[in-house]
């Protein structure tokens, strides 16, 4: 007998498990992956340590051509010692560099081609803020491939996104001296609408609809009364007609409860079933 028997409706390799995307949304987020590899907190809170790091993005020259050097270059890497995770992100831009076998026996190091850049290697898990290693050729090349607010790109139909306000403090904005002298009042008093109340059950609101329903509300009790007094009246009159039972007196009604138990036991006498 197999013991715990195997799992109910297994997942199978035939499933949908990848989905189509618009190309510009991919676009819009490989930009934006770039884009937070720029900011110091995003970078910090994936546990890359660039205390020591001079600027970011970091831009380096292509001459590491061997492990060696390339190690003397990456000195910053994630506060993990014993289990390798996600490290940096070394992009170049030049195809067959020197550079992509100095860095690729690196654990937890990988190597990208600015031209083929993969969204899974810059936001791993889909967390943004990967600390991604830009070579100089590659890093000129961006404003070409992705191109710029003044530049146009090489994709085509692709306009680099803008940010939808200049200034990111919203409260800021709209606190501000401008924003305030236009914007309407407080309306300090609130006016609430009224409870809506049924004229059939409030005499008041019928009153307010029908003022001629106080009058006819008046009549229609005076006429339930006077049928309730008409009918009262009528049922005197018939039971003042019935006459009255007489009752027999308790030593004539004994007498016949006598007469009667006598002609029952002479009956009884009488029969022929008293052999039985």
């Amino acid at each position: 007998m197999c013991r715990g028997g195997g799992m109910f409706a297994p997942t199978k390799i035939w499933r949908r498990w990848h989905r189509k995307i618009k190309a510009n949304q991919k676009r819009y987020a490989v930009v934006s992956a770039i884009a937070s590899s720029a900011v110091p907190s995003l970078v910090m809170a994936r546990g890359h340590k660039i205390e020591s790091v001079p600027e970011l993005p970091l831009v380096i020259g292509d001459s590491a051509e061997k492990t060696s050097a390339a190690i003397d270059i990456l000195k910053q890497t994630r506060n993990r010692r014993y289990i390798s995770r996600k490290g940096s992100l070394i992009v170049y831009g030049t195809e067959g560099a020197k550079l992509v076998k100095a860095f690729r026996n690196i654990p937890g190091v990988e190597v990208a081609n600015v031209e083929r850049l993969n969204l899974l290697k810059l936001a791993p898990g889909g967390h943004l803020g990967r600390f991604v290693i830009w070579t100089k050729s590659a890093f000129e090349k961006l404003d070409s491939i992705d191109g710029s607010f003044d530049k146009t790109s090489e994709k085509k139909g692709y306009i680099l996104p803008r940010s939808k306000m200049v200034n990111a403090d919203l409260a800021r904005t709209i606190n501000s001296d401008e924003v305030q002298s236009v914007v309407k009042p407080i309306k300090k008093k609130v006016k609430r609408a009224p409870m809506k109340k049924n004229p059939l059950k409030n005499l008041n609101t019928m009153l307010k609809l029908n003022p001629y329903a106080k009058t006819a509300r008046r009549m229609s009790l005076l006429a339930e009364a006077q049928r309730v007094k008409a009918k009262k009246e009528q049922l005197d009159k018939k039971r003042a007609q019935i006459p009255k039972v007489c009752l027999i007196p308790q030593e004539e009604a004994v007498a016949i409860k006598a007469v009667g138990k006598a002609w029952y036991q002479t009956m009884i006498s009488d029969s022929d079933y008293t052999e039985f």
